[in-house]
């Protein structure tokens, strides 16, 4: 590992500022774990190596506890100079005037230019930049050629009417299921990205500040999911699965389709011969089009720094285009440069889907609401339990619309308010 973080070229690290003198800087990373850490420390030592006189101070947070560690570092003073900021974090500390704007260090960055489209817009707040992404979770779909061969499938599906049929036509193998349906934990996506592509729409509220999820075509997606595990085409256990059973589903050929983001790849990279699966894009519901969830993280100076320039130019290293190369590979994420895609571990089946959805009008990305008080609880707990409940079939996919679209209007009403 050590040895290929040593390839970023030092015409990419060395920042045109040039060597600070006895400056030490505060990086602090939330979304933690030792090989992500190991990757982070590499690019570090080679920008400290490039600029003497410059220490990076890592701090590592546990996810679990990383919001409030974080928080209360803030609160306490003891503020750091650059973050991990996950999308979901973004509005509270840029709405709250504690991060630094980046817009004009960008703009005279060497590598500004090359940064996507995209990739700017979701780093940006009422018009200011106030992050730039190191990687997309795109979900997109994976799914299994062999299974699709025996179940004399040709092709893989492209809309929702063709990947229920697909589905169907795999689950009558002896002991195969179509989807890995996450009924359990996390399961939120599904049935958000499902409900939006038969609305037609991935717009949340109306103008007058309706929620959209109980509308007929929502509703319609919401059922979609409630057939596929009440027809049999999941598994009956899926009811609860969550991240590690689909993906363990997926790999041990359990079940045909599985929709995740690229950090799931790993895990099957390195369980299945790339010969026998592919990802392709969401399928597309009647209008067209689909919405695939997509979540971001990516890196922030804090306002508060006596250095601000030197904090950018941290940044600026860790988002190179060799350095985010690196990370997006390791960790499993969508780049974030224009032209990453040429390069040849990105041409592969198993990338191509993310890529065709980044850059087809058809599939538009999907930002869940995170500026609600409550998405959190309504997540991870009401629509859990009473999607549940709707698999079961103890429950109308319009009885728990409604209970889902009675509590988002009363959220969204409340933070409408506040603005």
């Amino acid at each position: 590992m050590r040895r290929m973080l040593t390839t970023l070229s030092t015409a990419t690290i060395l920042m045109a500022s040039g060597a600070y003198a006895d400056t030490t800087l505060k990086l602090v990373e939330v979304i933690t774990s030792p090989e992500r850490t190991e990757v982070l420390q590499g690019i570090v030592d080679s920008y400290e190596a490039a600029n003497p006189g410059v220490t990076v101070e890592i701090v590592s947070l546990p996810w679990g506890q990383a919001f409030e560690k974080l928080a209360t570092m803030v609160a306490g003073g003891d503020i750091p100079d650059v973050v991990e900021m996950p999308d979901t974090w973004q509005a509270l500390y840029a709405g709250s005037g504690q991060l630094a704007s980046l817009t004009e260090h960008v703009a005279g960055w060497e590598h500004g230019a090359t940064l996507t489209d995209k990739t700017v817009a979701m780093g940006s707040q009422a018009g200011d930049l106030y992050m730039i992404p190191y990687g997309f979770y795109l979900r997109a779909m994976f799914y299994n050629k062999k299974l699709l061969a025996e179940a004399g499938i040709e092709n893989p599906p492209g809309t929702m009417e063709e990947f229920m049929a697909a589905s169907a036509a795999v689950s009558e193998l002896p002991g195969k299921s179509g989807y890995c349906l996450r009924g359990g934990p996390g399961g939120t996506n599904g049935w958000i990205m499902f409900a939006a592509t038969m609305n037609g729409t991935n717009e949340f509220f109306t103008e007058d500040g309706q929620s959209r999820i109980n509308e007929p075509g929502s509703v319609e997606g919401i059922q979609f999911m409630i057939d596929m595990y009440q027809n049999g085409y999941a598994p009956k256990d899926s009811v609860n699965w969550g991240f590690n059973e689909i993906v363990a589903g997926f790999y041990s050929g359990t079940c045909a389709f599985l929709d995740q983001d690229p950090d799931a790849l790993i895990a099957i990279a390195e369980r299945m011969p790339a010969e026998d699966f592919a990802v392709i894009p969401m399928p597309v519901g009647p209008s067209g089009k689909a919405f695939p969830t997509i979540g971001f993280a990516g890196w922030s100076v804090f306002s508060s720094t006596q250095h601000e320039d030197e904090a950018f130019d941290l940044v600026a290293t860790l988002s190179s285009p060799e350095a985010n190369s690196i990370w997006s590979k390791r960790v499993g994420v969508i780049p974030i440069h224009k032209g990453a895609d040429q390069d040849p571990y990105f041409q592969t089946e198993q990338f191509k889907g993310w890529f065709d959805e980044l850059n087809g009008e058809q599939y538009e990305p999907t930002v869940m609401p995170t500026y609600l008080e409550q998405w959190g609880y309504f997540g991870s707990t009401v629509l859990l339990e009473t999607s549940q409940e709707a698999l079961l079939g103890q429950r109308s996919a319009q009885d728990v619309a409604d209970e889902w679209a009675e509590l988002l209007t009363s959220e969204y009403a409340k933070w409408k308010a506040k603005q």
